[in-house]
Order: C-alpha cells, then structure tokens, then sequence
C-alpha cells in the first residue's frame, strides 16, 4: 500500500477506536490533548510512512532511537540543562553509530528515507515530551488522534497523485486487503492502545528513563524483520547497534550513576 492511504487508514482507525473509549467514559476527545502534539503525532506517523518504504526494519529503528535521544537531549538543552560527561560520550558514540551504519556500502540504507525516518524520531520525541504532565492518557490520546483526521484528510490528494504517476491510473492508489487490514490493526491496537499505555507510564517516569525504555524497540524490530520480512541482521546492522544502543544507555541510564 502507497505511505499516504497507509498514513490515513491508521489515523482513521486510531481516532475511532479511542473515540468509543472516551464516549463510553462520557469523555469528549476534544477536550484534552492538543494541537502541538497532533502535529509531532501526525508527522511521526507520515515520515515514518514515507521512509519505510524504501528502508529495512531494523535500520529505520536504530535511526530512530538515535533521533529520539539527540533529541531529548537537545531539547534539555534548550532549557539550560547542560549534558553531562555521560551524556556527552553517549551521544558522541551513538553518532558514530548512526555514521557507520549510513557509510555507502552494499548495505547501507538510502541516504534520503534515512533522514525522513530521523525526523520521524524527531517527531515521536516531541510528542513524548508533550505527554509527560498529562493526567488523562485515554482522553489525551484520543484528542490528539482526532485532531490528526483534517491533517490526514490535506495530505489523502497525494495518494492519487502517486497513484497517477506511478502508472496505477485515475481510479485512485490500489488499496489490497491485506494491508487494508494491517493500517487498521495498525491503528485502532497498536497506536490507539499502545499509545494510551505510553501515556500513562510517562508521568511515572523521568526523560532518561522514557528514553532508556525505547531502546528495546530497535532489537525487536531487527529480530521481528529477520523472522517475518526474511531480512537479514548483517555485521554493520549489529557494530551500529552496539553502538547507538551503548551510546543511549551511557548518556542515560549512567548518569545518574556518575552524579552520586
């Protein structure tokens, strides 16, 4: 399926299925969430579209879990929260990583999907950071997803320009059922629940930790590549791992270690 109709069908899924959440609890989806976290929600969900078309699994995770660390490491930054030396030696390490694994080879992934799957990161920690004080994760979630319907609906015209170029014809983008299915699911569980339990945990938690919990996704998506999509796990995909993994924990999960 074309990223754009992929794009829509998952926004479309998740704001019905959250939609019947909050009605049920006599909420209004519109009340919480806002509108600065449906865009970081909504450009997270499109650059990721985008980019995984032409990208193995497991290179656009590990992209964006260095996006997602630099990131909030940057935006502590902007709120005059200097990195520590932890921090300095593992984002400096996890870049090396990222270097290392878009270096031209036979296996390096495209230059162009990897920086739109970067910005997807970029977007995913903003929506994080977004959620932290949230108190209401199922009314948030949902107001955010609702908001992204009218952004789903400016960008739905590409479909059918894709479709026109691409040779499809007239009649609109080829929407097979089996990925008709597979945007739903997409949206409606893995979006609309999984993000209402990211919610709900984020107050629990502060940025490092948020951060040093993400990094199991990277290693589930290479393992969940090699065993359904047949893709290979190649010695650049693991030294780039070592690296960016290592590099997160040490500018997280060891700070605090070095503070006491």
């Amino acid at each position: 399926m074309d990223p754009v109709s992929y794009t829509v069908l998952r926004s479309v899924s998740a704001a019905a299925v959250l939609w019947v959440l909050t009605a049920s609890r006599g909420q209004r989806a519109l009340q919480s969430g806002s509108w600065s976290a449906a865009l970081a929600l909504f450009a997270y969900m499109a650059c990721f579209s985008w980019a995984y078309v032409n990208l193995p699994a497991a290179a656009g995770a590990l992209i964006i879990a260095v996006a997602v660390q630099v990131s909030m490491v940057g935006a502590g930054m902007a709120l005059g929260q200097r990195p520590s030396r932890a921090q300095a030696l593992g984002i400096g390490l996890a870049m090396s990583g990222l270097v290392y694994l878009l270096l031209p080879g036979l296996d390096a992934p495209p230059l162009w999907p990897s920086a739109i799957i970067f910005l997807s990161g970029a977007s995913w920690a903003a929506y994080t950071l977004l959620g932290r004080r949230n108190s209401a994760p199922v009314a948030a979630t949902a107001g955010n997803f609702v908001r992204c319907l009218p952004l789903a609906l400016l960008i739905l015209p590409l479909a059918w320009l894709d479709a026109a170029g691409s040779g499809v014809g007239a009649g609109g983008p080829v929407l097979p059922f089996a990925g008709v299915v597979c945007a739903l699911f997409a949206g409606g569980i893995a979006s609309a629940l999984g993000y209402v339990l990211w919610y709900s945990v984020l107050p629990k938690l502060n940025v490092p930790t948020a951060a040093v919990v993400q990094l199991s996704v990277p290693l589930i998506t290479a393992v969940g590549g090699a065993l359904f999509m047949g893709e290979a796990i190649t010695l650049r995909l693991g030294i780039s791992a070592a690296a960016i993994l290592g590099g997160i924990f040490c500018a997280t999960a060891l700070t605090p270690l070095c503070r006491r």
